[in-house]
């Protein structure tokens, strides 16, 4: 990979393009030759009497002159941005971060161009074009490296307008379509047909502030997917692809066609639940417990997390278990941690939960719903938490008639995003998907699962002990009696004894194959051993494949890091979070155990166990159907045969 000297975009270079932009803001005349003009350009005057601005920006690209029959319109971005008020003669501070933002995204955008231009024959080439002593030979040069120092600038200008106004967003989203008037004769001609299409698509969509900023920035990202793909087959861009620019006022790195994403934490408004809040699911509590930490590990300067490179991190999870058992609370539990720990640190924290209400009947809505949601997770710059609750009535199951196209939309988006061929983990978010019926999860999305959560709720006496004094509260005088109130929570002790359940299999199924195996080649004690077992499972559930086993040795590599960081490592950044990421990586790597047979066939029967309890419910359900359907076939027999007598 090309590493990348980052040189500093200074702020006299970008100052020096304020009137520039300023005045492309203000008023240009552009004649669209892409896209289909739907809005008058020109916005209305905001009072009686006023004059409208006559200023337009024309191209100063030394030696260019561009000529066309059509006519040329006028567009006023700044008074169409003003408009969106109510014909508040005042503009709202909203539009005034927006305009502010455009043009510095506008100056930012030109100084990069001017960059690229030194760092090319592009300067030179100019100055001779506007001498006319440019040479037949070279213009061809000419043509391609100015066609590249548009794509430059084009898309320098989206990607800063997405960072600078990143503050500004809300919930609200806008659909504006695919950009369509992306130029290439010059960067100012550029320019002007991307603010030409701004300008048309504030007027199709920005109703007010809200929307105005939802707008603008849903252009930007359709500005930059467009000149990146555009890019793709341009020559000439190594001048910008291979360097980057660091804006330090704004804190904004432009590294060639990638987005400078700005770091936005989420508000959190949910009720968060302490660890002891948390009765029974001692596995599940204790590895949301160690995954909470392990995020906290990533790296921001690396993007990278140690616990990804040593291969124990949970990047997406199942928790399933039947309703009431505490999977709410669990969620609630983890996202306080991560909040507080993210808060310590001064770290953006992002949490962000997929829905029912995004499934939408809207052709398409739906994909974009769940890619938007993947991407707001996946951002490098946060630490971040997504969950889907209830994920068997949101992805539809393929093969079943009562999914939806919305559902399976969604389906193929978390497939693709959980493994698929682009998926990149970097270990600063995990994804976690709940349901109280996983069997009705579509097989290949709940095998993308890398770990299971079995969240049974309260199990034991001491469990429904612990719990009832729990909820009571404070508000009485009622003895507690014969019990050690939370001792059975306490957390090592809880776990390891859930883990030593699992050295035999709980499910029937798994349980016949188990003993059949143990009988032919004894004790598993070595990795053909153990292979022959996992291959019997194969045998008796045909959906346990590669990637079934793939989950089990990410399992227990997890396993083999089974320690948690401490809390002063956490509550004191200095001692571990701001450290070097290499000096991170081997303080982690000192606190590693070695791989044990206990483990891995714990492992295997955690996983196969799940798996298999899956398919009962889902054997058992469809027996259900079929002896409720023959029952009614056997009495709509009946009532006929009665009727016809």
């Amino acid at each position: 990979m090309a590493t990348r000297d980052t040189m500093e975009l200074r702020e006299d270079d970008i100052k020096s393009h304020y009137l520039a932009a300023t005045e492309m803001l203000m008023g240009i005349d552009h004649t669209p030759r892409i896209g289909t003009a739907r809005y008058s350009v020109t916005a209305p005057e905001k009072s009686p009497g006023v004059a409208a601005m006559g200023r337009r920006f024309r191209s100063t690209t030394p030696g260019l002159v561009t000529r066309s029959t059509a006519r040329a319109e006028g567009v006023r971005l700044m008074d169409r941005i003003a408009e969106k008020d109510e014909d508040d003669p005042l503009t709202s501070p909203v539009q005034a971060a927006v305009s502010q933002g455009l043009r510095r995204a506008l100056a930012i955008a030109l100084a990069v161009g001017e960059q690229y231009a030194r760092q090319t024959p592009l300067t030179e080439l100019k100055k001779a074009n506007l001498e006319t002593r440019l040479a037949p030979e070279r213009k061809a040069e000419f043509t391609e490296l100015l066609a590249a120092e548009a794509l430059a600038v084009l898309y320098t200008f989206g990607n800063a307008t997405a960072f600078l106004l990143a503050p500004q967003a809300t919930e609200r989203s806008a659909e504006i379509g695919p950009v369509e008037e992306v130029l290439t004769d010059n960067a100012p001609l550029a320019l002007h047909g991307a603010i030409w299409e701004l300008d048309q698509a504030i007027a199709a969509h920005a109703e007010e502030d809200a929307s105005l900023v939802a707008t603008v920035l849903a252009y930007a990202e359709q500005l930059m997917a467009k000149v990146a793909l555009r890019a793709e087959s341009a020559p000439r861009l190594s001048g910008f692809t291979a360097a980057s620019w660091r804006v330090e006022a704004d804190g904004l790195t432009i590294a060639g066609f990638k987005p400078a994403l700005a770091a936005k934490g989420t508000a959190l408004t949910m009720t968060f639940k302490k660890p002891n809040e948390v009765v029974g699911n001692h596995i599940a509590k204790y590895q949301s417990l160690r995954l909470a930490k392990m995020l906290m590990a990533y790296d921001f300067e690396r993007k990278l997390n140690p616990f990804a490179e040593m291969g124990g991190f949970i990047f997406t999870f199942m928790g399933d278990g039947a309703p009431g058992t505490g999977k709410t609370t669990l969620i609630q539990m983890m996202a306080g941690l991560l909040n507080d720990y993210c808060k310590a640190a001064g770290y953006p924290f992002r949490y962000q939960n997929f829905s029912i209400d995004q499934i939408d009947s809207y052709q398409g809505k739906s994909g974009q719903n769940a890619k938007a949601f993947i991407t707001n997770v996946l951002d490098p710059a946060v630490i971040g938490f997504g969950t889907i609750d209830d994920i068997d009535q949101i992805a539809g199951k393929r093969g079943d008639k009562q999914s939806s196209a919305g559902q399976l939309e969604v389906t193929a988006v978390f497939m693709e995003a959980f493994a698929g061929a682009n998926t990149v983990v970097r270990g600063n978010c995990t994804f976690g998907m709940f349901s109280n019926y996983p069997e009705n999860v579509d097989d290949a999305l709940r095998q993308r699962a890398g770990a299971r959560f079995l969240v049974d709720g309260p199990q034991t006496r001491e469990d429904y002990i612990d719990i009832l004094a729990l909820l009571m509260g404070k508000n009485h005088a009622i003895p507690l009696g014969q019990h050690d109130l939370y001792a059975a929570q306490e957390m090592k002790r809880a776990v390891a004894a859930s883990f030593e359940g699992h050295s035999r299999p709980h499910e029937v199924g798994l349980l016949n194959v188990w003993d059949k195996v143990s009988s032919q080649i004894g004790a598993l004690d070595t990795i053909a051993k153990l292979g022959t077992y996992l291959k019997a499972i194969q045998e008796a559930d045909a959906r346990f494949t590669g990637r079934a086993i793939k989950n089990i040795t990410d399992a227990v590599k997890v396993r083999a890091m089974d320690f948690e960081l401490p809390d002063a490592w956490l509550e004191e950044p200095d001692l571990f979070l701001f450290k070097p990421y290499d000096e991170k990586l081997s303080m982690i790597r000192g606190m590693t155990q070695k791989i044990t047979v206990d483990m891995v066939i714990q492992e295997i029967n955690r996983y196969a166990d799940s798996e298999f309890r899956y398919a009962d419910k889902s054997d058992e359900i469809a027996i259900q159907n079929m002896v409720r359907d023959f029952g009614r076939h056997e009495e709509a027999k009946r009532r006929y045969m009665e009727g016809k007598g």
